[in-house]
């Protein structure tokens, strides 16, 4: 597909997915981050001609014009749609694919300075949201969501939401992920709520030990009371038949 289909093709995926977009004007001139995308096809193919200061040089004067960092080296697949784009940064060895949507303050980046593949890959159709940080030589699978603020630091499943800091499975194929094991969730204080539940855990079979050893006492006592009622009656008996 030639650079100019490609424009075209992108500015009919932004009519279609953002409700906003009122003419095709009005997108080529009110995006900056489809001018990011359009900036980087250039840059990406300088660096893969190995011209890579010309490609960084160009990456920032996009990061100037548009607010949005994406280094030379990343693929970006077709239709990329980069919503508001102020701070997003895509890292030199990411991969996105098609249909991808993302908003304002997204991060692909890397989690140490290893060399070789340290960015994420993300697959088809997936959405993240604002300010959310995808990091690491990870896989988001196609059709997927990336809920606004999470940190995603593992593999996310095809077709599935996650949320939190760090993110954890919330939708899968639909249906809702309930969370019953603290283990599930890899968030700093997991080790203080494995330790609650372990104490409570602990505390209940406790308090079952101690109602079952109290059993045989209340069995005691139950008869005891019932003694002490057989002989109420039997005085009160007595007491009838007294100054005969």
């Amino acid at each position: 597909m030639s650079f100019f289909a490609q424009m075209n093709d992108d500015i009919r995926s932004v009519m279609e997915r953002d409700p906003a977009a009122r003419t095709r004007l009005e997108v080529v001139l009110c995006y900056p981050g489809l001018w990011a995308v359009w900036i980087h096809r250039v840059s990406n193919r300088l660096w893969r001609s190995r011209l890579r200061l010309p490609a960084r040089i160009l990456s920032q004067v996009g990061r100037f014009l548009t607010g949005v960092d994406i280094h030379p080296g990343a693929q970006l697949g077709r239709r990329l749609f980069i919503d508001h784009a102020t701070g997003v940064v895509i890292g030199e060895t990411a991969i996105v694919g098609d249909d991808v949507t993302m908003y304002q303050g997204v991060t692909l980046g890397g989690t140490g300075k290893e060399h070789g593949k340290r960015h994420p890959t993300i697959c088809d159709r997936v959405f993240i949201g604002n300010n959310a940080n995808v990091l690491g030589n990870i896989t988001v699978g196609e059709n997927s969501r990336v809920g606004a603020g999470s940190v995603v630091l593992a593999d996310v499943p095809p077709n599935s939401t996650v949320v939190g800091v760090p993110a954890h499975i919330v939708y899968s194929n639909g249906q809702r992920v309930l969370i019953t094991d603290p283990h599930d969730i890899k968030d700093p204080l997991s080790d203080a709520l494995i330790a609650l539940s372990a104490r409570v855990e602990e505390l209940e079979e406790r308090l079952g030990a101690q109602e079952r050893r109290a059993q045989p006492f209340a069995e005691e006592e139950a008869e005891r009371s019932a003694y002490r009622a057989e002989l109420d009656h039997a005085r009160v008996y007595v007491s009838m038949g007294e100054g005969i």
